[in-house]
């Protein structure tokens, strides 16, 4: 199953610093769980302060719980250190099913 999850951030810096350093980490953690990562994207201008990002969980996971196995890590932990949560202030998460003629399946 893949998943689209939309971050809406405090401010640009917090955006920036998201972004740059402690989503990065997760690309080294992530598989580690299964989890593949197909895109990272920040929205440009608007003042939206979003980061986009595409993932895939194995398949048969139960997406949720593996999640919170994810943030109960200490490789979680360690991505995340010198960030404070409390800049991220939506998080959204879309289930996604590819369709027939989708390129990434």
């Amino acid at each position: 199953m893949f998943q689209l999850r939309i971050y809406t951030l405090r401010s640009p810096e917090a955006l920036r610093q998201y972004a740059e350093t402690h989503w990065a980490r997760h690309l080294t953690t992530f598989p580690a769980f299964g989890i593949t990562t197909h895109g990272v994207w920040t929205e440009p201008g608007g003042g939206a302060n979003r980061l986009v990002a595409l993932i895939r969980y194995p398949p048969g996971v139960d997406s949720e719980q593996l999640t919170r196995q994810v943030m109960a890590s200490p490789e979680f932990a360690a991505d995340m250190a010198g960030f404070d949560v409390d800049e991220i202030v939506d998080v959204q998460a879309v289930a996604l099913d590819p369709t027939s003629f989708s390129p990434i399946d």
